[in-house]
């Protein structure tokens, strides 16, 4: 698939009519700091349309970007990041879990874990909400350029023995690995 175009629209914390819309949605989540901006960057080929902070963090809100006019790349926020006050994680995993929930024309769940750490309870418990809710999942291990080829195999292992039964792709948002592959799966 060709990007063509690709733009910001909108962030949300709530109700909103872009949930109502005739389009595809495809979210990306994660915990913070696994590179999920820099993916997403990668996919759209842009530098900086999805923002990245340099703490981990920073995206609070729902992100919606129009890609090629014809659907969403939705940037959830990321989960997990140590240094916010607990009540402000709780609120995040609560936003996520809230969308993930929302019913919508069409919905893929881009689960983006780090490939050195692996998957953790909330990623699982992401992967089991959307698999209960019958979305499309794709789940990338992204980093994978920090690790060589027999380490890379080895984590590959781990992951896929923590999410039996689906198809992990190795990624990286600084080599391109997997972007060809992650698009294929996105809009097939």
């Amino acid at each position: 698939m060709q990007i063509k175009s690709a733009e910001f629209i909108k962030g949300i914390r709530g109700t909103d009519n872009i949930l109502n819309e005739q389009k595809m949605q495809v979210a990306f989540v994660g915990r913070s700091n696994v590179g999920k901006s820099s993916l997403m960057n990668c996919l759209l080929n842009r530098v900086d349309l999805v923002k990245s902070g340099k703490l981990p963090g920073k995206t609070k809100e729902i992100n919606f970007f129009l890609v090629n006019d014809k659907f969403y790349f939705v940037d959830l926020p990321g989960y997990g990041y140590a240094k916010l006050p607990l009540e402000t994680r709780e609120q995040l995993a609560k936003m996520i879990q809230w969308y993930l929930q929302q019913e919508v024309f069409k919905r893929k769940v881009v689960i983006v874990l780090d490939i050195k750490a692996g998957p953790n309870e909330m990623d699982l418990e992401i992967l089991r909400i959307v698999q209960e809710s019958g979305q499309e999942v794709i789940v990338v291990a992204n980093k994978a350029d920090k690790l060589n080829q027999h380490k890379q195999s080895e984590q590959l292992k781990m992951i896929s023995a923590k999410m039996p039964g689906i198809i992990i792709i190795p990624c990286s948002a600084t080599t391109r690995l997997g972007r060809e592959e992650i698009l294929k799966k996105i809009t097939a």
